[in-house]
């Protein structure tokens, strides 16, 4: 693989793999039959005690596995903040799958992304840097993901602003067969389990609707724990898409936590949208 043609993978690569950790995931529909009026009304307060002090508390620790079908799989681990906009840092490892095997030929299985309002920043390989002169950082302004793909990076952006806890539990309030499933321990602590399956068209909210629609799903499965302050403690989702199934488990602790993410040294940070321009063959 030629100098110019790993970066360019390493460019696109990047950018889809960090937006991944926030992606709609979808499965099958569930057979579970619609639930009567009043128990569905005591599912949604329950929801919707839980957005609430998930959205107020504005930061937690995040500990995340993303799966792809053969494409992917990778953990994150950091802390997120979303009282304006989303900021925070993670460190995501890939663990399987090709884009791992692209990674390593690229010279890092693992990467430092830090969240900003406006952009994002992903910390390279030494070896990547050798072909965007030195530079360690790559820059991705939300706006600028669209031109990923022919354009359908154009909700990246989206995507990745909206990977706060609260939004599964949006999510889940879509959904027309919600239902608790029991009570259970999630890090040695009690938890309400709640299901249910949502469809594309159920959901009000307009970014998380667009999510589902240009990702090809009709359907998503989501299971989310909340304890008992109301926090969101874990979620789980699936789906089913053209890659294979898409399965996403993350954990939520330590809400309130302080969130620090650091714009790199401009020096040191290479634009996106200059890099793309500079590589031969992409006019």
């Amino acid at each position: 693989m030629q100098g110019t043609t790993v970066r360019r993978v390493g460019l696109v690569l990047a950018a889809t793999v960090l937006t991944g950790v926030a992606a709609c995931t979808s499965q099958e529909s569930s057979d579970t039959p619609d639930l009567d009026r009043a128990a569905r009304g005591r599912a949604l307060d329950a929801l919707r005690a839980a957005e609430r002090a998930t959205e107020h508390a504005e930061s937690a620790r995040v500990e995340s596995t993303t799966t792809m079908g053969a494409l992917m799989s990778m953990t994150a681990d950091g802390t997120l903040g979303w009282s304006d906009g989303i900021t925070g840092t993670l460190t995501i490892k890939y663990t399987g799958g090709t884009i791992a095997d692209t990674m390593r030929r690229l010279g890092t299985t693992s990467m430092e992304a830090r969240y900003l309002p406006e952009a994002y920043y992903a910390r390279m390989g030494e070896k990547f840097a050798e072909q965007t002169g030195g530079k360690r950082w790559i820059r991705y302004a939300y706006e600028d993901l669209e031109a990923l793909a022919g354009g359908s990076g154009a909700h990246l952006g989206d995507q990745m602003r909206s990977t706060t806890p609260n939004q599964s539990v949006k999510l889940l309030l879509s959904s027309g067969d919600v239902r608790k499933v029991g009570e259970e321990r999630v890090g040695g602590r009690p938890a309400a389990h709640w299901s249910g399956t949502v469809t594309a068209a159920d959901v009000a909210d307009d970014g998380l609707r667009k999510q589902l629609t240009e990702a090809g799903v009709t359907t998503e499965t989501v299971d989310i724990w909340i304890d008992k302050r109301n926090l969101l403690v874990k979620k789980v989702e699936r789906a089913r898409m053209a890659t294979g199934l898409m399965t996403q488990t993350a954990r939520y602790a330590d809400y309130g936590v302080a969130v620090r993410a650091e714009r790199p040294p401009t020096s040191d940070t290479g634009d996106f949208q200059d890099l793309m321009r500079e590589q031969p063959g992409t006019s």
